[in-house]
């Protein structure tokens, strides 16, 4: 088949994070499956107007606004006729497909921003994408969709996508879980690990005062905050970080390589998540395929990668004493936490993206 897929992010993009893993995932495999698989997305710093990487060819137009009409106008001119399916990937704004697209297409969602509007943007666009979201995602209901997550399904429908039209395939995980569980070396102090881009979205002002809160019944309690520590919230969280009367067993490390993340994965006793909302908690997967169970708030997308007292916690939506709270219960009951690691790593084992891609070869298939 021939795959024309939109999305306004790659996996090189500085803003990259799991939707384009996901996607970039997906599409090597077509590749790799003798399909012929086109990416229009946006250019970035450093990037070429246009490659081949793992087989695809990626075509970069435009900038963050841009990119959709750029697009729309290559389409025309250029693929109009050539694709056997196009995908429309959502990320905040979707590319329209449905309203010019001949071929048949469907939308893939990960999350609805819907809160994330009020943290991600300035005004008066939050106000304006918040209220404008609803609007064109029923624009789009009459398409065929594919997600990753129930609680992204049941957001659809809210939006009018008829159920039995959004297809959930199995999130996937790209970093190897552990062979042996045994073998993971815990920190000697019990640690908590905060990772991924710093985000007001992602809320990791809320895990450091759960920390703080924890370190008062745990005096040996560490934190590490791993991830793109950018202007604006990311310096917020340092300047938190650095006036805290518990700085000094903080450790701020910015954008870490794989290999550091995969150490710090393994060697933290828990991973603390505190989004707004997600579309999967992707690093809550990884996480537990090394060993590490989480703590997450209970908001969408989390509580789909948090079985809670099966493979981590859940704690009350923007309450950090009660992250705060399971964490600490946690770290003092050693026969629960073993059960959580054991539990977690073994699910993890079977998430992988080969899954995913058979799933959504049934949805393809189906158009």
């Amino acid at each position: 088949m021939k795959i024309l897929w939109f999305s306004w992010k790659d996996p090189g993009h500085p803003q990259a994070g799991g939707a384009e893993v996901v996607g970039w995932e997906l599409m090597r495999r077509l590749a790799a499956d003798g399909h012929e698989v086109r990416l229009v997305t946006s250019g970035h710093p450093g990037a070429p107007a246009d490659e081949v990487r793992q087989g695809i060819a990626v075509l970069r137009l435009g900038g963050r606004w841009s990119v959709y009409w750029k697009a729309f106008r290559h389409y025309r001119r250029n693929l109009k006729g050539w694709a056997d399916a196009v995908i429309d990937e959502i990320n905040t704004v979707p590319f329209f497909c449905r309203l010019y697209v001949r071929e048949p297409n469907l939308v893939f969602v990960h999350q609805l921003c819907r809160e994330i509007w009020f943290y991600q943007m300035s005004w008066p666009l939050k106000l304006v994408g918040y209220l404008l979201e609803p609007l064109y995602l029923r624009a789009l209901s009459g398409s065929r969709a594919v997600t990753v997550s129930e609680s992204t399904r049941a957001d659809l429908v809210r939006c009018g996508f008829r159920r039995e039209r959004v297809a959930v395939i199995p999130q996937g995980i790209a970093l190897a879980p552990l062979a042996d569980l045994g073998a993971a070396a815990k920190y000697p102090e019990p640690t908590l690990l905060s990772l991924g881009s710093v985000r007001a979205m992602k809320r990791t002002h809320h895990i450091v005062r759960a920390f703080e809160l924890a370190k008062q019944e745990m005096p040996g309690l560490k934190l590490i905050v791993a991830g793109e520590m950018g202007p604006g919230y990311g310096e917020r969280v340092r300047r938190l970080a650095a006036a805290s009367p518990y700085r000094d067993s903080i450790r701020c490390l910015g954008q870490v390589d794989e290999r550091t993340k995969s150490e710090i994965m393994s060697r933290s006793h828990i991973l603390c998540a505190a989004s707004i909302k997600e579309g999967w908690g992707l690093t809550v997967s990884e996480a537990a395929g090394q060993g590490t169970p989480a703590v997450a708030y209970d908001v969408d997308g989390l509580r789909d990668s948090v079985r809670d007292g099966e493979t981590g916690r859940l704690a009350r939506a923007g309450d950090p004493a009660d992250m705060a709270r399971a964490v600490v219960d946690l770290l003092r009951d050693p026969a629960a936490y073993a059960r959580l690691r054991r539990n977690g790593w073994e699910l993890a084992r079977t998430m992988t993206f080969d899954r995913s891609y058979q799933a959504f070869m049934g949805v393809i298939s189906s158009l």
